[in-house]
This record gives structure tokens, sequence and C-alpha cells, in this order.
């Protein structure tokens, strides 16, 4: 199983940016799929997940109303569009598959990170 997130980069506040993530070896139909990020000196927090069986999109309330989660069942792709950004989004990110439910350690695959700044 591998997961690729990319889409990261520098951006100014109030921009946009589209994270993607590849998933292999696993189908993301299966349980559930969710975004994470790690700010520096933080712990990594959930920001967005979907749990299949449900198909209700959870978010961050930090998140919630800016960022949106998607995902391609036939191209077995995550995203992530992030809009409004805010220097505060400034994180690593991360996508996660075979999530039991929307907490880090519900989540069983993850891809390494891809970096999202936000400048003021």
């Amino acid at each position: 199983v591998q997961l690729q997130a990319s889409g990261g980069g520098l951006v100014p506040a109030g921009g946009s940016l589209r994270l993607s993530c590849k998933v292999s070896g696993y189908s993301i139909n299966d349980y559930g799929i969710g975004w994470f990020r790690k700010a520096a000196g933080k712990e990594r927090e959930g920001i967005s997940c979907i749990i299949m069986h449900d198909g209700t999109p959870k978010y961050d309330d930090s998140v919630k109303g800016r960022f949106t989660i998607s995902s391609d069942k036939a191209e077995n792709m995550v995203y992530l569009q992030m809009d409004y950004l805010k220097p505060e989004d400034t994180a690593e990110y991360f996508c996660a598959a075979a999530c039991f439910d929307c907490s880090e350690y519900g989540c069983l695959q993850w891809s390494k990170g891809t970096q999202v700044t936000v400048s003021s």
C-alpha cells in the first residue's frame, strides 16, 4: 500500500491550493480517508475525513467552510481543496487511508507529508 500526497507549496494569505493523494494497493472505498497536518512545534491534527459507510465529510472547526475533502473512487484519489488560506494553515499535510474513525490512531495507512506555507 502506498499513499503519495502532492500539491503543497507557498501561497499568499487568502489564496488557494489543492492537495492530491494517490492511493495504490488499497481501495479508498474501504473504511475511510482523511487529511491531517502537523505545524512546527505542534502535534499532528486531523482536519478532514470521510468514513465511507457514512459518507458525510467531517471538518475540524479551524478549516470548516474553507477546506473541502473529495475523492475519485475510480482513480483511487483523494483531494483537499483549500481556499481562503491563512498563515496558521502553514504545516506539513498528510493523507491517510484505512481509517476506522477520524482520529490519528484510527488510520492505518499514511502518506509522506507535503508542505504548505501561507505567507502573510
